[in-house]
């Protein structure tokens, strides 16, 4: 059973819904599959200043696993999400990132399938560099990494072969072309995923 890890960081809630959407395309396959969330840095008092941040979180913190690097150890492959922040991804999911040294220097995640998806305001708010910068990572760690591709009908109608990505317009949520592609992006990280494993992930070189 191939093992996939969707990764994010969600402030109102839009990325946590095309995770979740991620996450039934990948299960539809078959694959065994985790949706983890990465822990809050914002102060309190940014917080409090959204309603639908502060509703979001309270519902995260009680339905939503805390991500561990154990979820990217464990995983065949895996799925990155975060909203733009002036086209980059949000520092929450940076800072998770950024303790993966030790499994990097083990080769850990040699080999491993790596995709991602985001979410802006705006049209031309950073939406491919957000993917790309995410997927540096990737590069960095040794893994594969898996672009969408226009690879489904769904993708050619929401436009973005980097990765499911959604704009959000005075804060709407993500819409079903978008929910429809990123159960795609799942399936398709499964195939390649379990595709690369038997092959035999993990082993370095």
């Amino acid at each position: 059973m191939t093992k996939i890890s969707i990764i994010y960081y969600s402030a109102t809630g839009n990325l946590h819904k095309m995770a979740a959407a991620m996450a039934e395309g990948a299960a539809e396959t078959g694959a065994e599959v985790r949706v983890r969330r990465v822990g809050e840095l914002a102060p309190p008092e940014a917080i409090a200043q959204n309603p639908r941040w502060v509703d979001h979180l309270a519902w995260a913190e009680e339905h939503v696993e805390q991500a561990a690097l154990d979820d990217l150890d464990w995983a065949d492959g895996i799925a990155l999400g975060s909203p733009t922040r002036f086209g980059l991804p949000a520092a929450q999911l940076k800072n998770f990132l950024d303790q993966t040294g030790g499994l990097w220097y083990q080769d850990r995640l040699v080999n491993k399938v790596v995709t991602a998806f985001t979410s802006a305001s705006t049209g031309h708010g950073g939406l491919e560099s957000t993917v790309l910068a995410m997927l540096n990572t990737a590069y960095h760690w040794g893994s594969v990494v898996l672009p969408l591709g226009y690879t489904d009908p769904s993708v050619k109608e929401t436009g973005n072969p980097y990765g499911t990505s959604f704009v959000s317009r005075k804060g709407s949520a993500p819409d079903e072309p978008t929910l429809a592609t990123a159960r795609h992006q799942g399936r398709r990280l499964v195939a390649v995923a379990g595709a690369v494993a038997a092959l035999g992930n993990g082993e370095p070189g």
